[in-house]
């Protein structure tokens, strides 16, 4: 409970760090990175520990929200750290540290039995919805920019976003790695999961499937036809939409409806 109370006061201090940056009309500073880091390290400290308790890792619907924000937070501290993206953090720290809350209280079931090859589909599965996330996260910061430069609107924290061209740049670099990580994941499905279309999982799999030509299609889009702003927005935001219903939609009814395990 220590290490949970402690990465949550983390995030939250890496959170006002970076908001009251953005107030100040300035571009965030490295004041944010330290606390972050040490938020990202016991939060995944504390799904090390109670593994360790469990004998196994825990891939229940809380445990898995936990994991891909820690994902998240992992990925804005390295990203924010490099360039002028740590604004994410403003969004992904407080998620992470509400998603640490709800694992501590609702987490912590017995874990799955599996082997290798499951756990390296059920890993890169987490890994690819984290980066996809963000690249949702990416999209909408992309349209309110977009929103705000039409509408001669000059905020503060515009400052604190890159260019234009540079965050559209970004957003495309970040679906890139996502579906190469989502193709990944549903190869290692095919390979290595019994019967992807049976009654628990075909709607885990239709659905990401669609997600998967969804993206695809905006990055053939991007290289035939040149598409960029709203359109990449409303297709990013569409196929993530597709990959949440078919993840966490499919985990929530099964598991918290149903009570059926995984």
């Amino acid at each position: 409970m220590t290490i949970v109370l402690i990465s949550v006061a983390l995030y939250l201090l890496a959170t006002g760090l970076l908001v009251a940056n953005v107030r100040r009309d300035e571009t965030p500073g490295r004041n944010w990175l330290l606390p972050a880091i040490a938020a990202v390290a016991l939060h995944a400290c504390a799904h090390l520990l109670a593994w360790r308790g469990a004998g196994g890792a825990d891939m229940h619907f809380f445990a898995a929200l936990s994991l891909i924000a820690l994902g998240m937070a992992g990925l804005t501290v390295i990203v924010g750290a490099k360039g002028r993206m740590a604004a994410l953090g403003v969004v992904v720290f407080p998620l992470a540290a509400i998603t640490l809350v709800g694992y501590h209280l609702h987490g912590h079931l017995p874990p799955e039995p599996l082997d290798w090859r499951l756990q390296l589909h059920a890993w890169t599965a987490l890994l690819a919805y984290a980066t996809l996330a963000i690249a949702a996260l990416l999209a909408v910061m992309l349209w309110l920019q977009e929103r705000a430069l039409r509408r001669r609107e000059v905020h503060g924290w515009l400052r604190a976003l890159p260019p234009l061209v540079e965050l559209e740049t970004l957003l495309f670099r970040t679906i890139k790695v996502g579906f190469v990580l989502l193709s990944a994941t549903l190869l290692t499905g095919v390979l290595f999961v019994d019967n992807l279309l049976a009654q628990h999982l075909v709607h885990k799999t239709v659905l990401s499937v669609l997600s998967w030509l969804t993206f695809g299609a905006l990055l053939l889009g991007r290289w035939r036809y040149g598409w960029r702003g709203a359109v990449a927005v409303r297709w990013t935001l569409a196929a993530m939409i597709l990959l949440v219903l078919g993840f966490f939609g499919s985990k929530f009814v099964l598991e918290l409806v149903l009570k059926i395990a995984p």
